[in-house]
């Protein structure tokens, strides 16, 4: 049970009677509440999972005591606040935070925060107009504006919405008992007499569905090498649902079959341009992700070296391309969940995983993901790295049950040859140390990559044994030098350039190589008197003579 962006802990220490920090109460209260809602458990340590199993609230009158201070600090948050008793038998506090729909939370002396990940960050000004956009999208579904009648809609679309839930594997036996209308109401697709915005786009007649603001609308569109328009599929009519749209562009685009043979002596593998499972994740991404209060059609532009998929408007306040293989938020919550429970898309915060899993599990380079003002650009690239990297892939994942974060190491490992736990860290927006040994999985158990180093140091690189079993002809590189390989490079490198600085030696003897280990095996010949300094941080300069520096 770690923090993260619905749920955040606090030591039952952080309540001192008139010493208590209300204030950093309500910024995390009003942070919630302009994002998805959480919870803040009072009593239970950053570390754990329950309270203390001695832990006892003495103060039966601390929720009100908690609610009267919120209320009194907070404009626009609602808040539930209860003594619980854990399986260990401690008491702890659970504040309860609402998400604020429709307004805009913010603390009684006029600042604004939002819940991002595991942080309750300040919104700045030029971002409160985006944020209010973001707060009419969220109640976009469930308005019934136009009010047309819940009796106007289209038979076929409504039966085949029926059956489609009530044979799904991910919905439970509870609702599938539901009658019809009971199952209209549960998915939000009417509310009263009337169908909701979200009720007329997937089961409603193709005249109510144009009159929404801006209905989704898919052009794709094909390019020659002179990026020159050859061929075009218009999916702009209004006759077609969301499935029916994401289904007609699976079908009717055979680009998607497209794919080339990867052989060398028995090994026989067909990679497909654009994989289908891709193209269907990052589809429904831009139907179900995409600003229904903002004008612009999905464009889906297929080149002759990448596809780009283009939605409009912006990512999700929070999501940022850098941070969106880590971070996920449902801008239209009850569309993404027809499109789980149909089947459609993979849950929430696994989409973008499975995108990567696939590129890289198929030797393709990671997605490039591009936001503007106006809209959001996915781009994938139609070729392989190398016929090595495929095959190396390959086997991994017929020898072993790989889960897909531990597929996404290994390829972004496989593609460099090595990465340092850093770059790792980066590339899959993972702070701190535990979420990374999440993402390494039990690669290292399996000897397909070999760990070396620690802390920032530390270094990931494909295992030689298994490259050596593929035959992986991969380039050299200096990434995976060993210790005393380095330290005679070093050596002769500061012999040859006395008086150099730490940054001109690492870009002689080569870029490549983790400058954190460089700077561990200069420490070490230091103490052992291979090497002299003189100077401190960025003025340190290293000769192999002391009389070499006091001459400067």
């Amino acid at each position: 049970m770690e923090e993260n962006k619905s749920l955040d802990k606090k030591s039952l220490r952080f309540l001192k009677g008139k010493q208590t920090d209300w204030d950093e109460l309500a910024k995390d209260c009003v942070a919630f509440a302009n994002a998805q809602g959480g919870e803040i458990l009072i009593g239970i340590e950053d570390n754990s999972n329950q309270p203390p199993k001695d832990q006892n609230i003495k103060d039966k009158n601390i929720p009100e005591t908690i609610q009267k201070n919120i209320v009194h600090r907070t404009i626009n948050v609602a808040v539930a606040i209860t003594i619980l008793i854990a399986e260990n038998g401690g008491e702890y506090i659970k504040v309860q935070v609402f998400r604020n729909a429709q307004t805009i939370a913010s603390t009684t002396d006029g600042k604004y925060y939002i819940r991002i990940s595991d942080e309750c960050r300040p919104i700045p000004p030029d971002e409160m107009a985006r944020l209010a956009a973001e707060k009419n999208a969220f109640v976009w579904e469930e308005q019934t504006t136009k009010k047309v009648d819940s009796s106007l809609t289209d038979t076929n679309k409504r039966n085949s919405f029926l059956k489609d839930i009530r044979s799904s594997s991910r919905v439970s036996a509870f609702i599938k008992e539901m009658s019809d209308e009971e199952i209209f109401d549960y998915y939000f697709f009417q509310k009263g007499n009337y169908l909701t915005n979200l009720g007329v786009l997937w089961i409603g007649r193709r005249a109510e569905r144009a009159s929404l603001l801006y209905p989704p609308a898919i052009q794709v569109i094909r390019y020659d090498e002179n990026d020159e328009k050859v061929w075009k599929l218009l999916l702009d009519d209004y006759f077609l649902n969301p499935k029916e749209l994401l289904e007609k562009v699976l079908t009717d685009v055979p680009d998607w079959q497209e794919s080339i043979e990867i052989s060398e002596g028995m090994f026989r593998k067909n990679i497909p341009f654009f994989p289908l499972e891709v193209v269907r994740e990052l589809v429904a991404n831009a139907l179900v992700h995409r600003t229904y209060t903002t004008r612009g059609d999905i464009f889906i532009n297929i080149f002759t070296d990448r596809l780009e998929i283009h939605s409009p408007g912006r990512l999700p306040y929070g999501v940022t391309p850098s941070n969106i293989l880590s971070q996920s938020i449902r801008r239209n919550e009850h569309l993404s969940k027809v499109f789980y429970d149909l089947g459609l898309m993979e849950k929430e915060g696994s989409g973008y995983d499975l995108v990567y899993a696939k590129l890289l599990g198929s030797g393709k380079p990671i997605p490039m993901v591009k936001e503007t003002d106006e809209r959001v650009t996915v781009i994938i690239r139609k070729q392989f790295i190398s016929k090595e990297i495929v095959r190396l892939m390959d086997k991994a994942s017929s020898e072993f049950t790989l889960k897909q974060k531990e597929v996404i190491s290994l390829g972004l490992i496989a593609q460099q040859q090595s990465l340092s736990a850093v770059e790792i860290s980066k590339l899959v927006n993972q702070n701190e140390e535990q979420g990374l040994r999440n993402w390494i999985g039990k690669l290292v158990d399996y000897d397909l990559i070999k760990k070396t180093g620690t802390g920032k140091g530390t270094q990931y690189a494909i295992n030689p044994e298994f490259i050596r079993k593929i035959n992986f002809a991969g380039k050299t590189t200096l990434k995976n030098i060993e210790d005393y390989r380095l330290e005679e490079l070093l050596y002769k490198d500061i012999k040859a350039y006395p008086s150099s600085a730490f940054g001109d030696i690492h870009k002689r003897i080569g870029e490549e190589i983790n400058k954190h280990k460089v700077r561990r095996v200069l420490k070490e010949m230091h103490e052992n008197k291979q090497i002299f300094s003189k100077g401190e941080y960025r003025w340190k300069r290293y000769a192999i003579e002391q009389s070499l520096l006091e001459n400067e």
